[in-house]
């Protein structure tokens, strides 16, 4: 997937920066990975609240081959298609993958401070 696309397609969300990770690019705001691109397949961050959108869009979570198998990410999960031709659309979808992570963020945030 085009970098230049991205920013195009990412400018509406306000202050993303793209990070190459892994052969795919991480997708940041406010230092808080919400999205990630593996080949040309763009996926959102999602946790219970939002992954049942994901499903109801027909779409199924991050997922790649290892040694000793398939590995399955749940917390990231492809991005409809037609949202590249609907921009407010896509607009909402993206702030609720940066929500997403922000809530991750201030759990493990939260476990980590309970460990103390």
């Amino acid at each position: 997937m085009d970098r230049e696309f991205l920013e195009e397609l990412f400018e509406p969300v306000g202050r993303v920066a793209f990070r190459r990770m892994f052969g795919g690019l991480g997708i940041f705001r406010d230092g808080l990975m919400f999205g990630l691109v593996a080949g040309d397949t763009l996926h959102l961050k999602a946790d219970e609240r939002t992954h049942p959108d994901f499903e109801t869009e027909g779409c199924e979570p991050f997922s790649y081959a290892t040694k000793t198998g398939k590995r399955t990410l749940t917390s990231y999960w492809r991005m409809p298609e037609r949202l590249f031709d609907e921009p407010d659309e896509f607009r909402d979808w993206a702030m609720r993958a940066v929500e997403t992570a922000i809530r991750a963020d201030a759990a493990k945030a939260s476990k980590s401070a309970r460990k103390r």
